[in-house]
């Protein structure tokens, strides 16, 4: 209780990538979600530039607070992912930068210092899915397993309110059996234990019947029904974000930000970073190994040289 006390004074550390090709919305649901603007200075890209820009990897950090808890949100954002013509292996940058947080957070740990460690390593990513086409693309079946065991893959459904409902609800049904069919690993919301609250168990039981989240973001606030809501403005009507009949924005929220954010924390430790730091001391520790049989067989050669030196003398003496 008194290292729960302690973590919610000094607030937590909380990284959050987002990806998927450009014109899906990621930037602005990220703003909606943490009612911020990250990329205000950004330039727009037209499509020729686009289709010959290079996956980069941008960080934007922001200190948020959420019912008196202080969050130091970092969003990792993935500008150029899919864009190309030809998108082999474009996901190589983001595998890199993440074997490069873990690297860095190893190297931090083996130190002496080890008081007030740094955590960049990657928390969760937001796979954004296009919501035009026939369900998972091979970039983005390429692009979730080449992450699943390095990340908690939370795949989603962009600008859902291009679908209906039906569609929506169709289109859901079909990426789950196509995670299913090739193997893929997406994040996997835990089951409650049974001393957990009834509303918190409907709550956890909401989430896993809505995955992937079908999400929608907004920069602009319009009026709806008397009331400024963050939604968006069609001839037909109005859309609103926070409106769990028109998308799943708030399940999304609720599960990064107050019931699921540790669980994300807690997997990237003990599950993702722990396999790779064991690899990490496989690879030392067989390193070790070989350079103490070399030595060995150096040593072995040196007095093998020796000995037969000192046969020739004496055989030269004589």
């Amino acid at each position: 209780r008194t290292k729960s006390t302690k973590s919610v004074k000094k607030g937590f550390d909380f990284t959050l990538m987002v990806a998927g090709e450009s014109g899906l919305g990621k930037s602005t649901l990220v703003n909606s979600l943490f009612l911020t603007d990250l990329h205000k200075d950004r330039k727009l890209l037209n499509a020729e530039e686009r289709i010959s820009q290079t996956v980069e990897i941008t960080k934007h950090t922001v200190d948020i607070e959420e019912k008196g808890v202080k969050l130091k949100l970092t969003i990792v954002d993935t500008p150029g992912f899919g864009d190309a013509v030809n998108n082999t292996e474009c996901w190589r940058p983001v595998t890199d930068y993440i074997h490069q947080q873990f690297e860095q957070y190893f190297r931090d740990e083996s130190g002496l210092n080890r008081k007030n460690i740094q955590d960049n390593r990657v928390h969760c990513c937001l796979y954004f899915i296009p919501p035009f086409g026939h369900g998972l693309r091979p970039v983005d079946v390429e692009f979730m397993k080449a992450l699943q065991d390095k990340v908690n893959v939370v795949p989603l459904i962009a600008k859902a309110d291009c679908l209906t409902p039906s569609e929506i609800k169709k289109l859901k049904e079909q990426l789950r059996e196509e995670i299913d069919k090739y193997g893929i690993k997406i994040y996997q919301f835990l089951d409650c234990d049974s001393d957990e609250d009834e509303e918190f168990k409907q709550q956890d039981k909401e989430l896993k019947e809505s995955t992937p989240f079908a999400v929608i973001g907004s920069n602009t606030v319009v009026e709806a029904r008397g009331q400024r809501v963050r939604g968006r403005l069609y001839p037909w009507g109005i859309v609103e974000v926070e409106n769990p009949s028109h998308c799943d924005f708030v399940k999304l929220r609720t599960m990064l930000i107050r019931t699921h954010m540790h669980d994300l924390k807690d997997i990237t430790g003990d599950c993702h970073y722990e396999n790779y730091r064991a690899q990490c001391i496989q690879t030392m520790t067989r390193c070790v190994f070989i350079c103490c049989l070399m030595g060995f067989f150096h040593f072995i050669f040196t007095l093998i040289v020796y000995f037969v030196g000192t046969v020739c003398v004496h055989t030269l003496n004589s």
